[in-house]
């Protein structure tokens, strides 16, 4: 009764985390707090383990080595366990609240701090009609296609203007308000875009812009991780494959869920890993196009990216962005020049007490080594052979057509020979001998 003068036990909403009950505060505005399951952080715990556990012998496998799935599950992990504290994603709604105060397009519930803990949020309750509703939406009357466009706008300038995302835009965490306003639920999964990674993402759409497969591909090399095999010239081969077949599509035509797909498929196929910010937000841009199809099936989420081209340009080469970096650049030099005199020290101190040490590691040369003994094997298998029948060792065989011969002689000389016919095999199958 000190804190909220009616709370109703049945939850309105539950999740795999927690569940949401209305409440009204004293003064009489009608909230609902968000309660953390009982017993929940031991529960996740053992599924967190099982799923580590299932993740490690699925890298085993050839087929998933490349989807990497252990540095899924640990970024999976620490996703859910910031989820946990409810104050993180009230700390959220107050950044998005701050960020659209100035657009009636949408609203953010009101959060109350001071009845906020790590395990209970309180905030306003927004009264709308979820987007999955369809039926609901064109009973009030709705436009749909307005909702459609207006929601996918804002999300793009959340990424490419303010740098924080709602991460979760599934149906049922948006919902529409009154004169098509928007109403954004559940912040415990949100996204940073730091000036960095804008960067990266400006110069990508520009290299698609303007057709650079060359400069593609290097953007993906340098916001990847890339294997030390990797195939560059192959890389920028399906870059440009990729680039004209989409290039050549109409706008109105495009699928850009279809685009980031096939993207994506190529960076898998050449064993590039993207960082898990990344890959959230090509998830969050795949999961935008197919929630604003759900409301209009002729959108194009295209439409609402391009506008934004002559913005990116604009800032991408405006001299406050080329100071910043110059800046950056200078103290990242000022620093290499602090600790180079130190490392040389270090190094030359290690060669003085004969303490400096190279470690070499060779790669691809196993399966060369491998043949090598295996043929030196064979050989002297051979020749040792070939001396015991020709000088008759004991035990000794005679036969008709053979008369007398070493039988170990001979059971050498076979084996050395179905020996070296199977090295020979490999060797042709293979085409070469430092490949498996």
């Amino acid at each position: 009764p000190e804190l909220f003068s009616q709370f109703d036990d049945r939850p309105l909403a539950s999740a795999s985390i927690g569940q949401v009950h209305r409440a009204r505060l004293p003064t009489g505005e009608c909230i609902v707090v968000k309660v953390r399951h009982a017993g929940i952080e031991e529960k996740v715990r053992v599924d967190l383990d099982i799923l580590a556990g299932l993740a490690h012998l699925a890298e085993q496998l050839p087929e998933f080595e490349i989807y990497r799935p252990r540095a899924i599950v640990s970024e999976f992990q620490r996703v859910l366990r910031r989820e946990f504290d409810f104050t993180r994603e009230q700390r959220a709604m107050v950044q998005f609240e701050a960020n659209f105060a100035c657009d009636d397009r949408v609203r953010v519930p009101k959060s109350y701090e001071k009845l906020t803990t790590p395990r209970v949020l309180t905030m306003e309750c927004l009264e709308g009609i979820k987007l999955n509703e369809t039926e609901r939406l064109s009973a009030a009357g709705a436009d749909r296609r307005e909702i459609a466009r207006r929601g996918a706008d804002l999300y793009i300038a959340m990424i490419f203007t303010h740098g924080l995302y709602h991460a979760d835009p599934h149906p049922g965490n948006i919902l529409v308000l009154p004169d098509n306003r928007i109403g954004l639920l559940d912040y415990g999964m949100v996204g940073r875009i730091d000036d960095e990674l804008r960067e990266d993402l400006e110069e990508m759409f520009l290299s698609l812009a303007q057709q650079d497969a060359t400069r593609l591909t290097s953007i993906i090399m340098r916001v990847g991780k890339v294997p030390s095999e990797l195939d560059e010239a192959s890389l920028c081969l399906d870059v440009t494959e990729f680039m004209w077949h989409y290039t050549q599509v109409q706008v109105d035509c495009l699928d850009i869920s279809a685009a980031l797909s096939e993207m994506i498929e190529i960076i898998r196929r050449y064993r590039i890993t993207l960082p898990p910010r990344v890959a959230m937000l090509i998830k969050v841009l795949v999961m935008l196009d197919g929630v604003s199809h759900l409301l209009d099936p002729q959108f194009r989420l295209i439409d609402v990216i391009l506008p934004y081209q002559k913005t990116m340009m604009w800032r991408h080469y405006s001299p406050t962005r080329r100071l910043r970096k110059f800046k950056r650049f200078a103290s990242e030099l000022e620093r290499f020049v602090e600790i180079l005199p130190r490392g040389m020290i270090d190094i030359l101190q290690q060669v003085q007490s004969g303490k400096f040490d190279v470690h070499l590691e060779h790669r691809g040369l196993e399966p060369s080594v491998n043949r090598l003994v295996y043929g030196m094997i064979t050989s002297a298998l051979f020749l040792g052979s070939t001396l015991l029948w020709s000088r008759n060792v004991p035990p000794v065989v005679w036969l008709p057509w053979i008369d007398e011969f070493s039988l170990f002689g001979a059971l050498g000389c076979v084996t050395s020979l179905v020996l070296g016919l199977r090295l020979m095999r490999a060797i042709y199958k293979s085409g070469s001998l430092d490949r498996h």
